[in-house]
């Protein structure tokens, strides 16, 4: 079964997806591939509100019955919420990555998204 990349979204090369909150807020996850390829996710760590992230680098970590794994930071920008139920219960990234197993939203540039890789662009990096 091929996974699901939603056309709305915007995606990076380390299979995060990033959207716009309707209050200007960068929110991102890990994408449908990335739970995926990971299996059943068992442990989620995840920056504290206030912490300052840098495009690119790690800013957290997923970890599964398989191997642990980096969250990268899709944008800089400023921690101003973090999905804790995804720490308490970290299966929801493998049954809802893209609404439930959201992970942390930034103060960041929402016009800044737009540089990252669309769907298409996504798709065609995960070979689907």
């Amino acid at each position: 079964m091929a996974s699901q990349t939603p056309d709305e979204l915007r995606y990076t090369a380390e299979h995060e997806w990033v959207s716009v909150t309707e209050a200007g807020r960068v929110r991102f996850g890990i994408t449908d591939h990335a739970q995926d390829a990971l299996g059943d996710v068992v442990y989620v760590s995840l920056p504290s509100l206030g912490a300052v992230l840098i495009a690119g680098e790690p800013c957290g970590e997923v970890e599964s019955t398989k191997s642990v794994s980096d969250i990268y930071a899709p944008l800089s920008g400023v921690v101003v919420a973090r999905n804790d139920a995804a720490e308490t219960s970290p299966e929801t990234l493998n049954g809802d990555p893209y609404g439930a197993g959201w992970l942390i939203e930034i103060d960041a540039d929402p016009a800044a998204v737009n540089g990252l890789l669309a769907a298409l662009e996504y798709r065609a990096l995960i070979g689907e």
